[in-house]
């Protein structure tokens, strides 16, 4: 006999429909999975076999042939246990009626029966919620709360195989799972633990990481050991703006088809901070690996990747770095699979001056030869520097500043601030596809980033001077532009356009 049963593969952050298609026929006992199914698709025969007789249920010795269509997309993940399982009941005929249509099953069994939270759900209600509205998803109770996300779908949620039985044979209901429409960040009643007040002296440090955290623009903090570029790095998250639904959506979503959600909490709403680790090789971080995964720049989905030490990563990381920070998208191709994940971050990378990390300080002497600090700066090439809009030199702490009179200003302070420049970038881009300014394409940064005489004399001066590339005058005129916003101003004057060059001038100190 032939039982269908729906269910979903993950397709990088997307889901597809699959057809669990189960035939059951005299012959020799056999169980056999076909459709491109990979290794752990095809270790849930054990599985399914171990539950189904531990659930009290007979298991056919016969020949059952499963196929997962279509067969021409690749099968990965332990959630096709469930379909499995229903559909060798039901062609067993060991289920009363005939399964609905509109239902889809997803979930991982354990030798018992009970079922086990499974990475994607997120990705699957929202696929159903776009192409089927009308149709159930059924899910282990464990996936409760990231299901609770999306409100345009119903979804259902069973503790044990055992449950679904009893559901078909009409002994008991199916658990609804109650929709959580109201997505906004929770109320904080305690402040973060991370705060720029505790950031000393940096005064021009921390003006850049306003102005990038205003306008996305992306940064390299240069400076020596302990002067506090790791510190200010991870005190960027708490000066961006919390995540709208969208954005909620978007990289909530990322994480569930990583499978690294908080099932207590699967709720992302504040701008995520992703510090991968200096020997984390390429795949890891733009993405892939034999199935492909999302990597950190992905992960880093409307918050902020915080590269340390960034000349002691690998070169082939660091010019893979280069297209998704100029498309905002990265796009891994294998041979089983091409798939494109977001890529909207805010790169923040720091770096010493030299390999011992002295070079131009005013206490401690460099022990570098020149040939040293010229490889030790080769290693971050000319593309990458162009593509980072604000280049900060973070010096060495005074002992005057560790102790001022007056407090430093709270994060709180600075993130009100960069909300009020934000609302004003998407006032300008209303009509547009993006809506911050370090985004703007040539044709709107000649609209919206005009010049006066002087300005435009200034720029023309440090262009010729300082050797830059289009690309660099570009991102000078976008980070003057996040300038002027945060000064409340609606043209760009001379010393909006005078500090954004100076935020390009130490690559030339440095690299010229």
């Amino acid at each position: 006999m032939l039982a269908i049963v729906n269910t979903l593969v993950l397709h990088g952050i997307e889901a597809k429909p699959v057809r669990v298609e189960v035939d059951i026929h005299s012959g020799l006992p056999s169980f056999t999975i076909v459709g491109l199914a990979s290794q752990s698709v095809n270790e849930a025969k054990e599985r399914v076999r171990a539950a189904i007789k531990n659930a009290g249920l007979e298991f056919p010795l016969q020949r059952i042939t499963v196929n997962l269509a279509p067969a021409d997309i690749k099968k990965e993940g332990s959630h096709f246990d469930l379909p499995i399982a229903v559909g060798i009941l039901a062609a067993s005929q060991q289920l009363p009626g005939e399964l609905p249509d509109n239902f889809y099953l997803v979930g991982e069994l354990s030798l018992e029966g009970s079922l086990r939270k499974v990475p994607g759900v997120l990705p699957m209600t929202l696929e159903l919620a776009d192409s089927a509205p009308d149709s159930c998803l059924i899910i282990p109770s464990t996936n409760e709360k990231e299901a609770a996300l999306v409100e345009e779908i119903s979804s259902c949620t069973l503790a044990s195989l055992q449950d679904f039985v009893s559901f078909m044979q009409g002994e008991t209901g199916l658990t609804p799972v109650t929709p959580l429409s109201n997505l906004e960040s929770p109320e904080l009643t305690e402040p973060d633990e991370l705060d720029f007040a505790d950031v000393k002296g940096q005064e021009t440090a921390r003006r850049a990481l306003e102005i990038a955290a205003a306008g996305y623009h992306n940064v390299l903090l240069i400076g020596p050991p302990g002067s506090g570029k790791t510190m200010l790095a991870r005190r960027l998250p708490t000066i961006l703006p919390d995540l709208d639904r969208t954005q909620i959506l978007e990289t909530t979503r990322i994480y569930s088809a990583a499978g690294l959600l908080d099932p207590e909490n699967p709720l992302i709403h504040r701008p995520p901070f992703r510090s991968p680790h200096k020997n984390a090789s390429s795949a890891s971080i733009i993405g892939g690996g034999r199935i492909p995964r999302p990597g950190e720049i992905s992960l880093a989905q409307n918050g902020v990747l915080f590269l340390d030490e960034l000349p002691e990563f690998s070169r082939d990381v660091l010019e893979a770095l280069r297209q998704p920070l100029e498309d905002r998208m990265v796009t891994v191709a294998r041979a089983q699979a091409t798939i494109s994940y977001p890529a909207r971050f805010l790169l923040i990378g720091s770096q010493n001056p030299c390999p011992c990390g002295y070079y131009g300080d005013m206490v401690k002497e460099c022990r570098c030869t020149p040939h040293q600090i010229s490889r030790y700066l080769a290693k971050i090439s000319g593309p990458l520097l162009d593509r980072t809009d604000i280049h900060v030199e973070v010096p060495r702490i005074q002992y005057e500043e560790l102790n001022p009179e007056s407090p430093a200003e709270s994060s709180y302070s600075i993130k009100q601030r960069v909300i009020e420049a934000r609302q004003v970038q998407k006032h300008r881009f209303q009509d547009r596809s993006y809506d911050l300014n370090s985004f703007m394409p040539p044709r709107d940064i000649r609209r919206f980033c005009r010049l006066s005489s002087e300005a435009e004399s200034l720029l023309r001066s440090a262009f010729q001077h300082l050797g830059l590339s289009a690309r660099a005058h570009d991102r000078i005129l976008k980070v003057a532009r996040t300038i002027a916003d945060l000064d409340r101003k609606s043209n760009i004057e001379t010393h909006h356009i005078a500090e954004a060059i100076n935020y390009r001038s130490l690559d030339r100190k440095y690299w010229g």
